[in-house]
């Protein structure tokens, strides 16, 4: 990491004022997006943030979060602390105007740090506009001091407490006010472990620690090489087109542009782009300006080393980022990100500097490493290849009206109603429970889409090939949003896309291939909430002639044969431990049915425990941590046997994703 560094001087004259900070309590989404579980957590950030700037700029190398007993939470660094002195604008300390004025801090004049990644100087304020209690210690020259808030009003005054031995450094505790946070108050160790994490991975050479006093869980990151560890990270577990990662580290005027680059032999792209340590998702000027010059870069050398037939045409900026895996970390003093949630950088000079920097270093790095190079751009050849086969493929299924908006796929029975967000599209293995289905279901909002066997396995399949598989054709259509370039997430048909498959081992393997094809080609379906898991019975239970239960698992089974036993024992039954537990919970031996799949049961039955919406139980599919699901999709359903019968022999008796050990 370029250090940002000046002449180390961090005084009152550096914090600027701007407005007050009353309206934080009464619009607290405006400042911190929402008041659910994401808004809690962003205060962590707020406050983490500025300890990461102290790192970033130099002055600070470790952050350190505790998750408190009692629900607070401390975060503390080692830099240079916030400075106490009398501030001489606001007349109060300078410690005491950063916590209570809204706009208040040192990111506003360029004195205090060059390159920052909190929210433009709000975040300490606004947290401690929205805790009921909020404590400021702060370490400068040996020296402690100490002031205490509540609801962002000051109740204890600062307050010198005297000589100590700790480093330099700040330390906030503070306790989110439930008045706000209605949903939740408590915070997700696993939030801040990614967190710190990702902090960690951009900001080589920082320490970052979590401690969950109410677990004694903890974790701790260090990553040496920054982004060029968290690239191969990102490649864990795919084969990579040669060890040596690319990476670039440079200042350009006032900015710096840090780069890293590693081809795997996939054919998906991954490119994280950040700016001042905030994930850019939408991307922005540095986003464009890498592509631009990846894209010359590589065609320009290929032409130079004649891996490019002279009658060819260049490769596309689709083939060469086939398989790329990248990190984009730009750091600048004026961030213009476009929206409240910064999900887009605009500077439009950061484009011309990422173009400089990976059109010189990018160009150097093909050349020291031939062999790398030529696998690059054999892959990318390939790729073009394949874009040419699925164009073919594409404009074929098209002809055939397969693809043709007119049409819907044959064995699709679709629902009446023409309102996406109140339709359902049910994915139904086999054609018996899709016939089973298509009698039971509600015919005005909910659709049914039987699939024939296991779909491809499009972890490891070019477009080329899913154009040319009926059942990929079938979800394609059926869907409605396309793939590729010709995808439209307003082309959505049905707001809930429903997998319904056997529960056993076969139906939780087609279920991974339909969850992998909607991950790897239409992630947007995914992270809109729209894919769910229909969670059939795995047991009837019948009680009496006109009584019978479905249960889900095991373990529901089981807690119900000792309900029942127990409710025969108050009776003054006595029970025989030699009979089996339907006997022992006073029914017959044929009183239990074990549904080996979804075609075993009626229309009504279907109806009536999977599809009906006042019984059914659905599981939301989530992608709140993008990086390790495509980790688990490449140990599921890439090519490495060994590594995915590892994975599948370790977490076996786990059922969430966050329980998995990547």
């Amino acid at each position: 990491m370029s250090k940002q560094k000046n002449d180390g001087s961090y005084d009152s004259s550096q914090i600027q004022v701007l407005e007050g900070l009353e309206p934080v309590r009464k619009r607290p989404g405006m400042y911190i997006g929402s008041t659910g579980y994401d808004g809690i957590h962003h205060l962590i950030k707020e406050i983490a943030d500025n300890s990461v700037d102290e790192a970033i700029a130099g002055y600070g190398s470790r952050v350190d979060v505790r998750l408190l007993a009692d629900g607070g939470v401390t975060v503390t660094d080692n830099g240079r602390g916030i400075p106490v002195d009398k501030h001489p604008k606001t007349g109060i300390s300078t410690l005491e105007t950063v916590l209570t004025v809204l706009h208040a801090g040192g990111k506003f004049g360029g004195g205090g740090y060059k390159v920052s990644s909190g929210l433009h100087g709000v975040g300490s304020s606004v947290v401690n506009a929205l805790s009921t209690k909020l404590i400021a210690e702060v370490v400068r020259g040996g020296m402690l001091y100490r002031i205490e808030f509540s609801r962002g009003k000051t109740v204890v005054p600062l307050k010198k407490i005297g000589k100590t031995d700790r480093p330099d450094g700040t330390c906030i505790t503070f306790y989110p006010d439930a008045e706000i946070f209605k949903e939740t108050i408590k915070f997700d160790y696993k939030w801040v472990v990614n967190y710190l994490r990702h902090q960690a991975y951009l900001t080589k050479g920082v320490y970052t620690s979590v401690y969950d006093e109410r677990t004694h869980e903890r974790q701790a990151f260090y990553f040496e090489g920054g982004i060029k560890s968290y690239v191969k990270n990102l490649n864990k577990g795919k084969d990579v087109l040669g060890d040596e990662i690319f990476y670039v580290d440079k200042q350009v005027s006032d900015s710096v542009v840090e780069i890293a680059v590693q081809y795997n032999d996939s054919y998906i792209e991954t490119v994280k782009p950040f700016a001042n340590n905030v994930l850019t998702p939408d991307g922005g000027t540095h986003l464009v300006g890498f592509r631009s010059a990846l894209t010359r870069v590589i065609n320009d050398y290929a032409r130079k080393n004649s891996l490019l037939k002279e009658k060819e045409d260049n490769l596309t900026g689709d083939d060469i980022r086939e398989g790329l895996t990248s990190v984009i970390l730009v750091k600048l003093p004026d961030p213009q990100f476009e929206g409240q949630t910064k999900n887009k950088l605009g500077n439009p000079e950061v484009r011309r500097y990422v173009e400089q920097v990976m059109n010189e270093y990018f160009a150097y790095y093909l050349e020291e490493n031939p062999a790398i190079a030529k696998k690059i751009i054999n892959k990318a050849l390939l790729a073009a290849r394949a874009r040419k086969a699925a164009r073919a493929a594409r404009d074929n299924v098209i002809r055939k009206g397969a693809l043709d908006g007119a049409s819907l796929p044959g064995k699709l029975a679709d629902c009446s109603s023409k309102d996406p967000s109140e339709c359902e599209l049910y994915i139904v293995e086999g054609d018996s429970a899709g016939g089973s289905a298509k009698t039971g279901r509600d015919s005005r909002t909910q659709a049914i889409l039987p699939l024939r066997g296991k779909v491809l396995n499009t972890e490891r399949a070019r477009l080329d090939k899913m154009y040319a598989n009926r059942e990929i054709l079938s979800l394609i259509k059926g869907v409605g949003v396309g793939i590729g370039d010709a995808f439209d997430i307003r082309g959505l048909r049905y707001h809930r896309i429903i997998i319904m498959t056997d529960a056993d081992v076969d139906g939780s393997h087609i279920a991974t291939l339909l969850m992998t094809f909607f991950f790897r080609y239409m992630r947007p379906v995914v992270e809109g909430g729209h894919i769910y898991l229909a969670k059939p019975p795995l047991f009837k239970l019948k009680l009496s002639q006109s009584k019978q239960e479905y249960l889900y698992n095991e373990e529901a089974l089981e807690a119900r044969y000792d309900e029942l036993i127990a409710a025969r024992k108050e009776k003054g039954v006595q029970i025989d431990l030699n009979d089996s537990r339907a006997k022992q919970a006073g029914l017959s031996e044929s009183a239990l049915q074990r549904y080996k799949g979804l075609g075993e049961m009626d229309a009504s039955q279907l109806w009536e425990t999977t599809m009906n919406p006042e019984n059914r139980v659905l599981v939301q599919v989530k992608l709140e941590d993008a990086e390790r699901a495509d980790a688990i999709f490449t140990k599921l359903m890439g090519d490495d046997v060994e590594v995915r019968k590892n994975f599948i022999q370790a977490n076996a008796n786990k059922v969430s994703l966050d329980e998995l050990d990547v």
